[in-house]
């Protein structure tokens, strides 16, 4: 979401209650959207990144998807493709069978825009985790980036504890450290994804 949409929402009252917030956005670029329909290819994305870096990642994303005609891997394909010819692009055994979980359950019609799109944000995470290898981490990134969804906190990211530690003096730990994250931000109800994608954008620019 861009600054000139920021203007259009009552985003100005959230501010007002959150001074740190509101030097961070100022001095932060403008969050652009980056939703769309396809859940399914975002969660095979989001499975191949997982602990690899963005460079390595993306490496492996591009050989996987080129396995497949016009680099979709429809979900019928990945099922029936040859583990092996899979395994060789980079993946390891477990993410493969977690890709193969994702596809199955795409197959089965269980991601479907249409139908994820009908949930609210608690049962559509509760939905996406009954896919073995997809956290509720992973279907929190989903619903912010792929869906849009405006007001998902993700208290367990390391890049916004990080961020809420550096920029609001937060020493506490653990549960402690969770509980005082979700007291902050319920001020920036009802768009914690904004305020979270300034806080990640945050650490590059302080």
């Amino acid at each position: 979401m861009d600054n000139q949409r920021l203007e259009s929402l009552d985003w100005q009252s959230i501010l007002n209650q959150d001074a740190i917030l509101a030097v961070i956005i100022r001095n932060g670029k403008p969050i652009e959207s980056s939703s769309h329909e396809d859940i399914y290819l975002s969660l095979l994305s989001s499975i191949i990144n997982q602990q690899l870096s963005t460079k390595v990642a993306r490496v492996i994303k591009e050989r996987f998807l080129q396995l497949f005609p016009e680099n979709y891997p429809a979900p019928e394909l990945v099922l029936n493709h040859p583990e092996e010819v899979m395994k060789g692009v980079g993946l390891s055994f477990q993410k493969l069978n977690y890709i193969k979980n994702v596809a199955a359950f795409a197959q089965a019609g269980q991601l479907s825009f249409r139908l994820l799109n009908t949930l609210d944000d608690e049962a559509l995470i509760k939905h996406l985790t009954q896919i073995k290898g997809v956290g509720r981490w992973t279907a929190e990134m989903i619903l912010m980036f792929t869906l849009g969804r405006p007001d998902i906190f993700p208290t367990d990211d390391l890049g916004i504890q990080n961020a809420m530690k550096k920029h609001y003096g937060l020493t506490s730990t653990g549960k402690a450290l969770v509980s005082d994250m979700a007291e902050i931000a319920q001020h920036w109800r009802p768009y914690r994804t904004i305020a979270s994608r300034y806080l990640w954008r945050s650490l590059d620019i302080f």
